[in-house]
């Protein structure tokens, strides 16, 4: 099978050597880490094989340096909106899959998209991630784009959707034109697995099962002019190291055709869904400790590199998460098309943290991080190498802070209840003085009293 960019030889050679680094080569690794200018191949491949609890830890502290320094203490939040649970593929993992009958099957009509979005925006919600399968064949692309100008189209007081990002299926050139006409911010595909005879093996029949065409999905992306695009492996189907050094490969790819990397990557662990039995028991599942370990190394390797962690972990795994690398969240998801705005079945897997968006601001506000709405990058040109020139340099903290802060204010005044908004104007209190700059500490107070005065959707 020809597996494009994806060198197996290479990494299967690089897997050989199991022996992990000494002191010695992991105090130079991680020295070079806190460059903060991503290591090297190799480098990665030799933090992979590390197991000793002590050394772990420090591959850990360092990715919590590398992280409070590039993205301070500011953490995106966002939903998943499911349009349609119908899909052509028959991958053996998913609840969604062709042969599955033990789910129902819908596609949201626009109006039921309409309910579901002002669901959403009630309960503060600023970004959102549309879903819309992978079973309405030639229509997906004119149903995804309708789908999209109905969610931007609501809006239900001071609230509104402000970003919406698209997971949909590989597409040609031509479609990806479309989707980047139609505002979209990340597009983002998940390889699930790099692995190609794995692959063939989870994806027996269906549009998905061509390895090679989903592969260079985001060629084709970046081709038609999307500059923010997200990946991201299902962790189970197959050995982490290999799957992490074949996404590094991916990466180190898209960097060389088109001058910048990935947007964000998404780390999901493979979680039971219904009539998968693949899902039940993962091939190669992931621990805990190796799961803190994949995260460690991802942020050290690609620094400025948003990360992405999904409600299908729990609460706790989440909280750890979050120091070691994780940019974004999702927050009250649901995985089912109608799942918000109506009890409905028909979901892609179990969800681990079931918490609403209230809850997880107030825990994750609790923990000192600012939780963060803003989409200011993305409507003033701060994409794809705009952002990295501006992240690589640590400048982003200059914008990502005051936003974070603004957006986090306009969700206390105009959604969270009292308990919520005394932890949240603390923090922001302390955020407020925490910015080193006198006269962007003043302009960004002078942004909250506005907030305070009724103002919406204000950013630098």
């Amino acid at each position: 099978m020809d597996t494009g960019f994806i060198d197996h030889g290479r990494i299967y050679d690089y897997l050989k050597n199991t022996t992990p680094p000494d002191a010695k080569e992991l105090d130079e690794i991680l020295a070079h880490a806190k460059e903060l200018k991503g290591i090297s191949y190799a480098e990665a491949e030799r933090l992979l094989m590390v197991e000793d609890d002590a050394h772990l830890a420090r591959i850990s502290d360092t990715a919590r340096f590398i992280k409070e320094e590039i993205y301070g203490k500011r953490l995106v939040l966002f939903a998943p909106l499911y349009a349609s649970n119908l899909c052509n593929n028959d991958c053996l993992y998913c609840a969604f899959r062709r042969t599955n009958k033990m789910i129902p099957r819908r596609t949201l009509t626009f109006d039921e998209i309409r309910r579901e979005t002002q669901s959403l925006i009630q309960q503060g919600h600023k970004r959102v991630l549309l879903l819309t399968g992978e079973g309405l064949g030639m229509q997906a692309l004119d149903y995804t784009v309708k789908a999209i100008e109905t969610v931007y189209s609501v809006k239900m007081g001071k609230g509104e959707i402000r970003r919406i990002n698209i997971n949909i299926a590989a597409l040609p050139v031509e479609g990806y034109k479309t989707l980047k006409a139609a505002r979209i911010g990340t597009y983002q595909l998940f390889q699930e697995t790099y692995q190609a005879d794995t692959y063939k093996t989870m994806h027996p029949s269906g549009p998905k099962s061509d390895y090679l065409y989903h592969l260079t999905a985001m060629d084709r992306a970046m081709e038609a002019g999307i500059d923010d695009v997200g990946v991201g492996i299902l962790f189970g189907l197959e050995d982490y190291r290999f799957e992490v050094m074949a996404l590094l490969q991916h990466i180190h790819h898209l960097e060389e055709r088109f001058g910048t990397g990935v947007h964000t990557i998404s780390v999901p662990r493979l979680e039971p869904a219904t009539g998968s039995e693949v899902s039940l028991n993962p091939p190669h599942a992931v621990s805990d400790r190796d799961f803190r370990k994949i995260i460690s190394i991802l942020r050290i390797t690609v620094p400025y590199t948003g990360m992405i962690l999904s409600t299908r972990e729990n609460a706790q795994t989440r909280r750890d998460a979050l120091s070691l690398g994780i940019s974004q969240i999702s927050a009250g998801s649901r995985t089912n098309p109608g799942g918000y705005s109506e009890d409905s079945g028909g979901e892609q897997f179990s969800l681990g943290d079931h918490r609403s968006l209230e809850e997880v601001i107030r825990d994750i506000a609790t923990m000192g991080y600012i939780p963060s709405f803003c989409t200011g990058c993305y409507r003033l040109g701060r994409t794809g190498q705009d952002f990295m020139d501006l992240a690589k340099p640590g400048l982003i903290k200059h914008f990502c802070l005051p936003n974070a802060i603004t957006s986090f204010k306009e969700y206390l005044v105009n959604y969270a209840t009292p308990e919520t908004r005394k932890v949240g104007d603390a923090l922001i209190g302390k955020m407020l003085a925490d910015i080193p700059q006198e006269e962007l500490r003043q302009k960004t107070a002078a942004s909250l009293k506005k907030i305070e005065d009724g103002a919406v959707d204000v950013y630098v």
